[in-house]
């Protein structure tokens, strides 16, 4: 069985085959398969179920109908989307608080101690790994970079994209908006939405997690993992480091 193509990439290919799609296991697949079956025993409805694993050695997982990719920037520009992808995360917060998997076959560059109010961040909560009906999110995709961590992790990756901290023309251009973004009104909106009372500080925390997801890049680049290592050689990393040190004018 072939399937319908998703991900072609040379170092991994993503096929659906009726309604499940197969992708490559990583070595801590296990400690996210834990976290999908926590989900699914609690009634969350917006992540994939796990299936098993098929002859290939292909994680199996039930396939989440909608928009996603490149078609979900749109859905984050207007009010609608961007307040339904907070209460979205928020609802998935509230829904993994508390759980701690056996995390045997650990997580991908962390050592997997939880601190302190930490709880599983899905780690890459951007529009694009979001199943959309309209600017509705009906789905959470790609959980392989989940992680321990603060809700605020979570909070500030998605930030990053939705507010954007990005400059006009690339808003513009890249990321369907209509004209300059309104930045602070933005960010304002989603973290009330999320449920926080102040954005004191956020910014900060918005520069904390692009630095803490650019080492996390750079350490799976160095134990050989891909697309980090391909990152690293095309220079990628190293552009998104300079962009990190650019100010953002909100």
């Amino acid at each position: 069985m072939t399937g319908e193509v998703l991900q072609d990439d040379p170092h991994r290919r993503v096929v659906r085959i009726g309604d499940t799609v197969r992708r490559p296991m990583h070595p801590w697949s296990p400690t996210i398969h834990e976290i999908l079956q926590h989900l699914e025993k609690t009634g969350f409805e917006y992540a994939p179920r796990v299936l098993g694993i098929d002859e290939e050695g292909r994680e199996v997982l039930t396939w989440l109908d909608g928009e996603s990719g490149g078609d979900a920037w749109a859905k984050v520009v207007t009010d609608e989307g961007l307040v339904a992808m907070a209460r979205l995360l928020r609802d998935y917060h509230d829904a993994i608080r508390g759980f701690r998997p056996t995390a045997m076959a650990g997580w991908a560059a962390h050592d997997g101690v939880f601190g302190a109010g930490e709880l599983i961040g899905h780690g890459d909560f951007g529009p694009w790994n979001l199943v959309w009906h309209c600017n509705r999110p009906v789905g959470i995709l790609d959980w392989d970079y989940a992680l321990p961590a603060r809700p605020v992790f979570d909070v500030a990756y998605a930030l990053e994209y939705v507010t954007p901290f990005r400059d006009d023309d690339f808003a513009v251009r890249s990321l369907r908006y209509p004209g300059p973004p309104q930045r602070r009104r933005r960010l304002e909106l989603f973290a009330s939405a999320y449920g926080l009372t102040s954005i004191d500080g956020l910014v900060g925390k918005v520069r904390a997690q692009q630095r803490e997801v650019l080492a996390r890049a750079r350490r799976l680049a160095t134990e050989g993992h891909q697309p980090q290592v391909s990152w690293q050689e095309s220079g990628a990393l190293d552009e998104v480091a300079r962009r990190i040190t650019q100010p953002i004018n909100l």
